[in-house]
C-alpha cells in the first residue's frame, strides 16, 4: 500500500514539474541567479575593492645592514663583545629607511582607485542591462515565432489534407492535374518556410538556455501573454531619465572625474617625497655606538613633471568633448526611438481592430466556396497567402514594437 502512495506521489510530483512554467519574470530570475557571465562580472568589482585596500597601505620601511666584517680585524680599537666572546674585532652598519610621501599623493590614488572601481560597477550593470535587454528581446521573439507556428500549422495542415483529396481526384481524372501540382507546390513552400521556423525557434530559444542557464527549457514551459495589446505610457521626462541613468554617459562622466583627479595627482608627483632614516653605526668612526636621524628629498631640478601634466589636462578636454558627443547621441537615440514607437503604437491600435476570429472563418467559408467551384484554386491560394503575410506582419509589427520599448528602456537605464 505504501509503494501505491509512493508512485502516487512520485507520479504527481514529475506532472507538476513537468506543468511548471515561466513567466518573463520568472525567467529573469533565473538569469540573474544563475548567468555565468553575469556571476564573473561580479569579481570585477571585488577586484577593484582590493586594489583600494592595497591602495591606502603605506609603503614598506627599508632595513639596510651594511659594513659588516665577518672575519677578525687587527689594529683597531679594542670594542665590547657583541654576544658571548664574539664580536670586539667587528664593525657594522645598521640603517631603517621610510618613504613619506608628500602633497596627499596616496589620498588621490586611492580617490583614482575608487573612481576605478565606479567603473567596475558601471561595466558590470551595462552587462546586467544589456543581457536582461537581450533575454526580453528573445522572450518576445519566442512569443512570436509561438504564434506565428501555430498559424502556420493549421495552414499546413489545410494545405496537406487538400493535397490528398487533390491527387485523389487527379487520379480519376476528376480535376486537372495542374490543380493538383499547384497545391502540391503550395504545400511545398509552406514546409519549407515551417523548417525555416523550427531553425529559428531552436536558435532563440537555444539563446535563452544559455542566458538563464537552463539546458530543458523548452518553448512549452515559456508561459507568454495572451491579453491584447496595450501600448507603453512614455514618461514625459524621459529625456531627463536617460541623462540622468544612462549606464554609457554615467560612466563617461566617472572618466572625466577620473581625468581630473589624475591632473591632481600628477600636479602632486611635482612636489618631493621626503625619505626619513635612523642609522647605528658600530665602529665605523670615532664614536663606538653611534646612533643618528637623517632625512633625504629628491631636488625638483631638471623634472618638475610637466610633460604628465600637460597630458593630463588634453586628457580632461578629451573625456569632456566625448561626453558631449555621448549626451548628443543619447538624445539623439531618445527621440528616433519614440518617434518609432508612437508610428507602431498607431499601427497596432489599428490591427486591434481586426477581428481575427472573422478572418479565420473566411479560410473555412473559402474553402467552402472552393469545393462549390464558387472561387478558384488560384484566388484560395491567394487569400490563404494574404492572411499568413497580415498576420505575419501584425506578429512582426508586435515584435518589434516591444523590442523597441526594451531598447528605449536600456538607453534610459529605467523600466517605465
Amino acid at each position: 500500500m505504501k509503494r501505491i502512495y509512493l508512485s502516487i506521489i512520485l507520479i504527481g510530483f514529475t506532472t507538476f514539474v513537468k506543468a511548471q512554467t515561466y513567466t518573463v519574470a520568472d525567467l529573469e530570475q533565473q538569469f540573474l541567479e544563475k548567468n555565468y557571465v553575469l556571476i564573473a562580472g561580479k569579481y570585477n568589482i571585488a577586484k577593484a575593492d582590493a586594489e583600494i585596500v592595497q591602495e591606502k597601505l603605506w609603503p614598506n620601511p627599508t632595513l639596510s645592514i651594511s659594513e659588516v666584517n665577518l672575519w677578525k680585524t687587527y689594529q683597531i680599537e679594542e670594542q665590547p663583545f657583541l654576544f658571548g666572546n664574539y664580536g670586539n674585532n667587528q664593525q657594522i652598519s645598521i640603517e631603517l629607511e621610510q618613504l613619506v610621501e608628500t602633497a596627499g599623493k596616496r589620498k588621490k590614488r586611492v580617490a583614482i582607485k575608487q573612481l576605478e572601481k565606479n567603473s567596475a560597477i558601471f561595466d558590470f550593470e551595462e552587462l546586467m542591462r544589456g543581457l536582461k535587454k537581450e533575454l526580453r528581446q528573445n522572450y518576445y521573439s519566442l512569443n512570436r515565432i509561438q504564434t506565428q507556428e501555430t498559424l502556420l500549422n493549421s495552414i499546413v495542415d489545410l494545405f496537406t489534407q487538400m493535397n490528398s483529396q487533390y491527387e485523389r481526384q487527379a487520379a480519376l481524372k476528376n480535376i486537372p492535374t495542374a490543380e493538383f501540382y499547384r497545391i502540391q507546390t503550395e504545400l511545398i513552400g509552406l514546409q519549407k518556410e515551417k523548417i525555416e521556423l523550427e531553425k529559428e525557434k531552436t536558435e532563440s530559444l537555444n539563446k535563452m538556455r544559455l542566458l538563464t542557464q537552463n539546458a530543458s527549457l523548452d518553448l512549452s514551459d515559456i508561459r507568454f501573454s495572451d491579453l491584447p495589446f496595450v501600448s507603453k505610457e512614455i514618461p514625459l521626462n524621459i529625456k531627463d531619465q536617460a541623462k540622468d541613468n544612462n549606464i554609457g554617459l554615467q560612466r563617461q562622466l566617472n572618466e572625466t572625474n577620473r581625468a581630473q583627479n589624475q591632473l591632481q595627482l600628477e600636479k602632486a608627483l611635482r612636489v618631493p617625497d621626503l625619505t626619513f632614516q635612523v642609522n647605528y653605526d658600530r665602529g665605523g668612526n670615532i664614536m663606538r655606538d653611534f646612533v643618528g636621524v637623517g632625512v633625504s628629498i629628491d631636488l625638483p631640478v631638471f623634472n618638475t613633471n610637466k610633460g604628465a601634466i600637460r597630458a593630463a589636462k588634453h586628457n580632461i578636454d578629451q573625456q569632456l568633448t566625448q561626453q558631449q558627443v555621448l549626451e548628443t547621441e543619447l538624445t539623439t537615440n531618445v527621440n528616433v526611438l519614440q518617434e518609432q514607437l508612437v508610428l507602431m503604437d498607431q499601427s497596432l491600435k489599428n490591427w486591434s481592430n481586426i477581428n481575427t476570429t472573422e478572418q479565420q472563418q473566411m479560410i473555412e467559408n473559402y474553402k467552402k466556396h472552393l469545393q462549390n467551384k464558387q472561387i478558384t484554386l488560384i484566388e484560395f491560394i491567394d487569400f490563404t497567402q494574404a492572411y499568413r503575410e497580415a498576420q505575419q506582419a501584425y506578429l512582426e509589427l508586435l515584435e518589434n514594437y516591444h523590442h523597441t520599448v526594451e531598447e528605449l528602456q536600456y538607453i534610459t537605464g529605467k523600466d517605465f
